[in-house]
């Protein structure tokens, strides 16, 4: 059988005929087998998992082992904002909320607003700040535990983060995270050190993070595990969905750029 075809796959574009099989092996991350998929099980059953739309990892087997020895596990995921929440942004949060209620552990939820206004030419910090508040409540109205749960804006929590980043930064170079985002020399610089910034949440706890993310979203998660050692830290661990499709039914996923392709959570009933 020919191979299919992926045109692009990246933390901020998704296009062309997506083949998963051929992305574990161009990301070096693992399919979660049988296996895996039963030990899982042992605690709690997820139609995500069982339909296999989750379907990818990287130490999940390492986090179980971590939480079936009493250590503990965290987790960490997260929305950059640029327009309303659809269907596709709720996959990963619907898999945290899982997560949290199964093994009982804290969650952190990333709102990174620097990163679309350094990414986009077309939204102001005002628009940003304001879609950020909708996105947040969406989040917060999905159920997760108070008590377990923060959700935090880069910007306003910044001042925690800063001193991390920065020795996180110092031991990337240009040539690594051109490499694996494809920044050039028209890059603006801020979206050069916006890296540096998702990868914080990784630490926020002396154990190991998981994940739950896009595949598209796993070269922050690469460098990070190249460094995380280096600093003390863990590798952290994740695991992967699939794309929720669009709606026009072409290649690629549901995407808020395309928005006659998406199904948003603030839509009528029409």
């Amino acid at each position: 059988m020919a191979e299919k075809h992926t045109e692009q796959v990246t933390p901020w574009e998704v296009d062309g005929e997506v083949d998963y099989d051929k992305l574990i092996r161009q990301f070096g991350t693992k399919k979660i087998d049988e296996g895996l998929y039963s030990r899982l099980k042992k605690y709690g059953d997820n139609h995500m998992l069982r339909r296999k739309y989750f379907f990818s990892h990287r130490d999940l087997d390492l986090v179980l082992n971590d939480y079936e020895q009493k250590k503990g596990f965290f987790l960490y995921t997260g929305l950059a904002v640029s327009k309303n929440m659809h269907l596709g942004h709720l996959t990963s949060f619907l898999m945290s909320r899982w997560l949290q209620e199964t093994f009982g552990v804290n969650l952190y939820v990333e709102i990174p607003d620097e990163e679309k206004f350094l990414a986009r030419r077309d939204m102001t910090i005002e628009e940003i700040d304001q879609q950020a508040e909708d996105v947040i409540l969406n989040i917060a109205a999905l159920g997760f535990d108070p008590e377990k749960t923060f959700i935090f804006k880069d910007r306003e929590y910044v001042k925690n983060m800063y001193t991390l980043a920065c020795k996180i930064a110092k031991k990337i170079n240009f040539s690594n995270v051109k490499a694996v985002f494809g920044f050039n020399e028209q890059t603006n610089i801020g979206l050069m050190f916006y890296p540096a910034m998702q990868m914080v949440p990784c630490f926020f706890e002396e154990k190991r993070c998981l994940i739950p993310a896009g595949i598209d979203q796993d070269p922050y998660w690469r460098i990070q595990r190249d460094i995380a050692e280096s600093m003390g830290g863990f590798k952290t661990a994740a695991i992967h969905s699939q794309f929720l499709p669009p709606l026009s039914g072409v290649e690629g996923k549901m995407s808020a750029s395309r928005p006659e392709n998406a199904i948003y959570l603030n839509d009528d009933v029409k």
